[in-house]
Formats: C-alpha cells, structure tokens, sequence
C-alpha cells in the first residue's frame, strides 16, 4: 500500500512537470483588439515612430500614441532589428511578453525601407503610403504595392522576410531563396 502511495505520488509530480515545460514565450497579444495598432485586426505588427532607445532597446510612440519600451533579448542569435535604429524613424515591430517585459522578435526600420532599390532584372522605389514605382519598363510582373504584414514584407503578392536592411542593402527571402538589392542614390 507504501508503494501505490508513492507510486501516485511520483506520477502527480511528474504531471505537474511536464504541464508546466511547455510554458514558452509567446508573441504579443492585445487583450483589447481596438488596441492594436493596425488597420486589419490579424495582424499583429505595432507600428509606431522611435521615441528612444539605445544598443538593446526600442522606445515607440505608436500610432495609437502609446509609449511602449522594447528590449532585445540577449538570447538572440539573430539580428531583430532590420535598417538601424534612428529616433525619428518608422517601424514596424513584433513583441512578446516574457518575465513581465516586452522583447522585440522583429522590427523593421521602414524610414530605411524607404527608397530605391536595384538588382539585375528589377528597379523600383518604395514610397510611403503602400506604393511602389517601377523604374524597369522591361520589369516582368512589376510589384506596385508593399506593407508590412505580422513582421513579413509583401510587395504585391509576394511575400518576404528581411533578411538584410542596412544603408545600401535590402536582401529578401522567401521560399525560392533570397533576393539581394542595393539602393539607388539619386
């Protein structure tokens, strides 16, 4: 009878466990969906203005004029801020709460977006407003529209993540590979 008892014992510790191993950190979601600062409510993208923010940090006023203090997890391997960090500038991020603070998955510089872009089959600049020009009239299947949907790039139909965003490159990817461009200085 000990040894059922105990049996028992072990078996209820081991369930408490394994129920709790699973307790990841999960992206950002606003309990308030009139909170969210985005025109289509499945997106998850904060979009908002650099108020601040230093090596590991992103202060945002967003659209909604919220003041929202992101920090990058020293965990990271991977770059998750794309284009740099300048006050003043547009971005789009993605967060997620863990240990009671808001860490950046991604954020995409969009003042640094901005601009165009060359390589050897496509030439077009990225505007403000979703808009993109074609500078190719050769271009097969030119992209006219872009924005920034649950940390992806679209440009028309196609969508991309950003690899690479800096002062002269923009490398994209998706499924086909990843598709380098440099900027156009005018």
């Amino acid at each position: 009878m000990k040894q059922l008892s105990t049996l028992a014992i072990l078996a209820m510790t081991f369930l408490i466990a394994a129920g709790c191993k699973g307790d990841k950190a999960k992206p950002m979601l606003e309990k308030n969906m009139e909170n969210l600062d985005s025109i289509n409510t499945a997106d998850s993208t904060i979009y908002g203005t650099m108020a601040d923010g230093g090596m590991n940090s992103l202060i945002l006023v967003t659209d909604n004029g919220d003041t929202l203090e992101f920090l990058e997890n020293p965990d990271d391997t991977a770059e998750v801020v794309k284009g740099g960090k300048l006050v003043g500038d547009r971005f789009a991020t993605i967060g997620y709460k863990q240990y009671g603070d808001l860490f950046i998955r991604k954020a995409i510089n969009l003042t640094s977006l901005m601009g165009t872009w060359t390589s050897l089959d496509r030439n077009f600049e990225i505007k403000d407003g979703g808009v993109i020009i074609s500078n190719l009239d050769s271009e097969k299947n030119p992209w006219t529209s872009w924005k920034i949907y649950n940390g992806q790039l679209i440009l028309s139909k196609d969508t991309f993540d950003v690899y690479e965003l800096d002062a002269e490159t923009l490398s994209l990817e998706n499924k086909e590979g990843i598709f380098n461009f440099t900027r156009k200085r005018k």
